[in-house]
């Protein structure tokens, strides 16, 4: 990381009453790479939070006149983007619902802590912070830039179109997009898969893949929206987790791995629901990913769960993971074709995997033709050229640099195929569209017999 990449000094305020509690703080503290604050009131900390930005308070639950409670709920409505812990050392629990409900707090720890923890927690707070700070700066970015891109595009449009047609082209792709982004959180997150898979090798961005599949199975299985959506989410983002890892690491198959990789290995669905539990959105698809390493009979990771006590998501998503990297030979050293990866799936149901999904699963691979939209016998295959107004996106379509384009569900109009032909053009590219005709589509129109 260079140095414009480096996150600024976070300052940390540390709130209590007891100057020794205060001490074995900064103790524990001193050698991370912290600006520490002190007071020993409620008071005095609000006054420090209206002369300077804090971005962490620790703060304990007991003090005499504004207790810890209080004070966070105060930091909360005039500071929310403060991330605010909680210390008690005392077994209350109507003071700590309090801080949870009013100051919406982040964590509470009991003191006595273990410094570790504690260092941990701090960590993983403050790393949360500034990824978020991160994505709200880039979409702030995203949106000037697309306002500036419309005006010039508008500019361009009466001054200079002839000399400026492949940059509006261009730009009106990138409004398609950010305007689809826009339509809903599961596609968000398909996109925020794609920019983190740029880090991984192509053989290794199986998101995509996963994604289908799982979208796949959940209509087979005719699952409700919201579990379909919670799926298809931690598809897009299951492997998040491998992202903290070296690069020589993310190369090897599992199956190579040594005793301390295994370990680190086996701790990457924790990893990547840890990353996602503090997006309210994301809860039940970050639970998904942490189970989804489980196996049937009791000896997965991490927890080792079994039987129907792993989600339903997790085992549909275990299935779909496995049948994609088996194939990229990122779980055997040796890479399995299609056929081979079925049969040594069905070979380890009833191990690795719900024996009646696994069938199901198999089923549905088997009769699914080598891209997963042909399925559906509904479902066109069509060049651009060949689009007609009226039909209906099956699937998202991308750029070959990953890039979302559009997004499942966008009908086609006449102008949006003139500027996807035109797009392709400029970019020398050639895309094919898997497409719906619309219901209506062979009734004649009013009026003619």
């Amino acid at each position: 990381m260079n140095a414009a990449e480096t996150p600024p000094l976070a300052t940390l305020l540390l709130v209590d009453d007891e100057e020794n509690i205060l001490n074995s703080l900064r103790r524990v503290l001193r050698n991370e790479p912290y600006r520490l604050l002190t007071c020993n009131s409620g008071e005095a900390a609000l006054q420090l939070f209206a002369e300077q930005p804090i971005d962490l308070v620790i703060s304990d639950a007991r003090m005499p006149g504004m207790d810890g409670a209080a004070l966070l709920a105060q930091v909360q409505q005039r500071w929310p983007h403060c991330l605010r812990i909680l210390l008690t050392g005392y077994a209350d629990l109507t003071t700590t619902v309090k801080a949870i409900n009013q100051g919406q707090i982040y964590r509470y720890i009991s003191k006595p802590w273990d410094d570790h923890e504690l260092r941990l927690i701090i960590g993983q707070a403050l790393a949360f912070q500034h990824s978020e700070r991160e994505r709200m700066r880039l979409e702030t970015l995203a949106r000037e830039q697309n306002q500036r891109l419309q005006e010039l595009n508008a500019t361009l449009e009466q001054r200079v179109r002839d000399r400026t047609a492949e940059l509006e082209q261009t730009a009106d792709m990138l409004d398609l997009a950010y305007a689809e982004l826009r339509r809903s959180y599961v596609t968000a997150t398909e996109v925020f898969a794609n920019l983190v898979g740029q880090r991984l090798s192509k053989e290794q961005q199986t998101n995509t893949q996963v994604i289908a599949l799982v979208k796949a199975y959940a209509d087979f299985r005719q699952l409700d929206d919201s579990s379909s959506n919670d799926l298809a989410m931690a598809a897009a983002m299951y492997n998040i987790g491998k992202l903290t890892w070296d690069d020589h690491l993310l190369q090897r198959p599992a199956d190579l791995l040594y005793k301390e990789e295994r370990a680190r290995y086996r701790h990457y669905p924790v990893v990547g629901e840890s990353l996602l539990m503090t997006l309210e959105p994301l809860h039940d698809a970050g639970r998904l990913i942490r189970h989804h390493q489980e196996r049937w009979d009791g000896q997965g990771y991490p927890d080792h769960l079994a039987g129907t006590a792993i989600p339903l998501g997790s085992r549909i998503l275990k299935l779909a993971v496995d049948f994609i990297e088996l194939q990229r030979g990122l779980i055997l050293e040796r890479r399995l074709n299609r056929d081979e990866a079925l049969l040594l799936m069905q070979k380890y149901a009833g191990r690795l995997y719900d024996p009646q999904l696994c069938e199901h699963f198999i089923a549905l691979c088997t009769t699914l033709a080598p891209d997963l939209a042909l399925a559906d016998a509904s479902i066109l295959a069509l060049d651009s050229r060949r689009l007609e107004p009226g039909m209906v996106l099956a699937r998202n379509l991308h750029a070959e640099n990953g890039m979302l384009l559009l997004n499942q569900g966008k009908p086609l109009t006449r102008v949006l195929i003139d500027k996807l032909i035109a797009f392709e053009t400029s970019e020398g590219g050639h895309y094919t569209l898997f497409v719906r005709k619309p219901e209506d589509a062979a009734a004649p129109p009013d009026g003619e017999p």
